[in-house]
């Protein structure tokens, strides 16, 4: 029976047509935003979905520990500029910070910036670099009473939270998910965004070298599968009981990777390399229904993504919204810093993180095993 596809239904909260998107902020001022780093996901991600919401957030400091840099990003957007962390979280003009700097650095500035009294902080994923450092962070979140968001934007997207609310009995019944990515490497977004200064070489590796093999397959899950691995565990009661089968690298970067968390088969793909047409798509596949939801890229400032919830005889179609996950991020954050939004709970940015770093030691520990296969190549594919 053919299907039936019905337009997306309004979702209250999440967007509506015409609407400005600082509405409920207006006349509270202003909220001052600082960024702790200033390397190119500041420059290119952060600063141009900011310069969308100039009605409610406004930057007002820019703090990386390359003067140049610093200086160069901050006169873009009139801020002020430092190489200090300090200097930046005693700034009284700075009322939410976002953590955009190296994944080491990210638990000591988030307990710096709940201490300073911040209205509320953005920490770029991974939020910590284990668990210790997780439960140290919501335990400084709770007795400061600071708000604390993670930087994984598809959580944030109006297509993924439309599809929250539509639904129904769909995570019970899941079987399969799939996450799958495929894009060109980050510097071609970002320079189609913005011209960024201070960019950092990519460092040599040999991809033959087992140790290179572990480090690839660990970055590319706490780097890039973790975007999705919240909405993974959306489908995924039994997230603790995590066995990979098969992980692999893509050459030149991506990995392939499968791995049952309970009941439910998981499937992680990614590959960036010389792609003309970039896609990122999540599914998840129940007994009577699935949802397949096709996500914007990254560094691409072009609306939300679209979800599709299939049953039998009918497809519901969500989105696309008007702003994508980054820009809901700095929405939430506003609605944060102005006492007017939920904050995510602890337990669930923990529990996250911890699958995420479950998932990135087993896919390590199946290197060099009987099962694992040799690497991809650049010229073979790895199917969306």
């Amino acid at each position: 029976m053919p299907s039936q596809a019905e337009a997306s239904p309004a979702v209250p909260g999440v967007d509506t047509p015409g609407a400005d998107p600082g509405a409920g902020l207006l006349g509270a001022g202003l909220l001052g935003v600082g960024f702790l780093g200033a390397g190119p996901v500041t420059q290119a991600i952060h600063l141009p979905s900011l310069a969308r919401l100039g009605n409610i957030l406004e930057v007002r400091h820019i703090m990386d520990l390359d003067p140049a840099v610093a200086e160069s990003v901050a006169g873009r957007v009139g801020a002020r500029f430092s190489t200090s962390m300090d200097e930046l979280l005693a700034d009284p003009a700075v009322d939410i910070v976002a953590v955009c700097s190296p994944h080491q650095f990210h638990a000591t500035q988030v307990i710096a910036a709940c201490r300073a009294g911040k209205k509320a902080v953005l920490c770029e994923k991974p939020f910590a670099m284990n668990g210790a450092e997780a439960a140290a962070i919501a335990a400084v979140s709770a007795e400061t009473g600071v708000p604390i968001i993670v930087g994984a934007m598809h959580t944030f997207d109006p297509g993924w939270l439309a599809a929250e609310q539509a639904w129904g009995e769909l995570p019970g019944q899941v079987h399969t998910v799939r996450s799958s990515t495929v894009l060109p490497p980050n510097p071609r977004f970002e320079d189609f965004a913005t011209e960024i200064v201070g960019r950092a070489a990519a460092p040599a590796r040999d991809s033959n070298d087992p140790e290179v093999i572990k480090a690839m397959l660990t970055g590319g899950v706490m780097g890039l599968a973790i975007h999705d691995l919240p909405l993974v565990r959306r489908f995924t009661p039994d997230f603790a009981d995590v066995e990979v089968l098969h992980a692999e690298i893509v050459r030149p970067f991506g990995y392939v990777i499968s791995l049952r968390a309970g009941n439910v088969t998981i499937e992680l793909r990614a590959a960036m390399n010389s792609t003309w047409e970039p896609s990122w798509a999540f599914e998840a596949i129940g007994d009577d229904a699935a949802l397949g939801i096709d996500f914007t890229p990254s560094y691409v400032q072009a609306g939300s993504a679209t979800a599709r919830i299939r049953t039998a005889g009918k497809t519901t179609v969500l989105g696309p919204f008007g702003h994508n996950g980054y820009e809901g991020e700095w929405r939430h954050l506003a609605g944060l810093a102005a006492g007017t939004g939920t904050p995510p709970a602890a337990e669930t940015l923990i529990h996250d993180l911890e699958f995420a770093l479950a998932i990135a030691e087993a896919a390590a520990g199946r290197v060099g095993t009987d099962n694992d296969s040799e690497p991809l190549n650049e010229e073979q594919e790895v199917s969306a």
